[in-house]
């Protein structure tokens, strides 16, 4: 389980065009780090749109928005496209980091018992340490809660 004030853990995974991105590029950045099910979806296109409309206000905070998924690199380049996300979208077919923060989980979907990803939100000092862990986050909400952590 991830600790507040912990290093949070490091990875490298291929965003919607296929660059190679790390955490540690954004030293020097809050990292808001999010992770969801699946693009297309719903709730998921809910809570991507609500970042992309407060990204400029977050940018402004140093910060940055990660979306990841264990979604196909072509998926996040047609999500992105569709919906003009303007933040990086990160592809974890092999569920690294997805398992690294502890966001697959046991989940019920009408009486049925799967494993899944969890939307979670990771916030992330410039020093790579976590600052805030928000599990089972609202999709329309998720946004304006970072921006509030941001303004402290």
């Amino acid at each position: 389980m991830l600790e507040i004030g912990k290093k949070a853990p490091q990875f490298t995974l291929p965003d919607k065009n296929g660059n190679m991105v790390s955490l540690s590029d954004f030293i020097g950045k809050k990292v808001v780090l999010y992770f969801y099910s699946k693009d297309n979806t719903s709730g998921c296109t809910r809570q991507a749109c609500a970042f992309a409309l407060k990204n400029r206000e977050i940018e402004n905070k140093n910060a940055v928005v990660i979306g990841v998924s264990k979604d196909s690199v072509n998926s996040h380049l047609n999500f992105a496209a569709k919906y003009n996300l303007p933040f990086v979208l990160l592809s974890d077919t092999e569920l690294s980091a997805i398992k690294a923060y502890g966001v697959r989980q046991e989940k019920k979907l009408y009486g049925k018992v799967s494993m899944g990803v969890v939307r979670t939100t990771f916030l992330i000092d410039e020093q790579g340490n976590v600052q805030a862990i928000m599990p089972k986050v609202k999709p329309d909400t998720n946004a304006d809660e970072i921006l509030k952590l941001l303004n402290g």
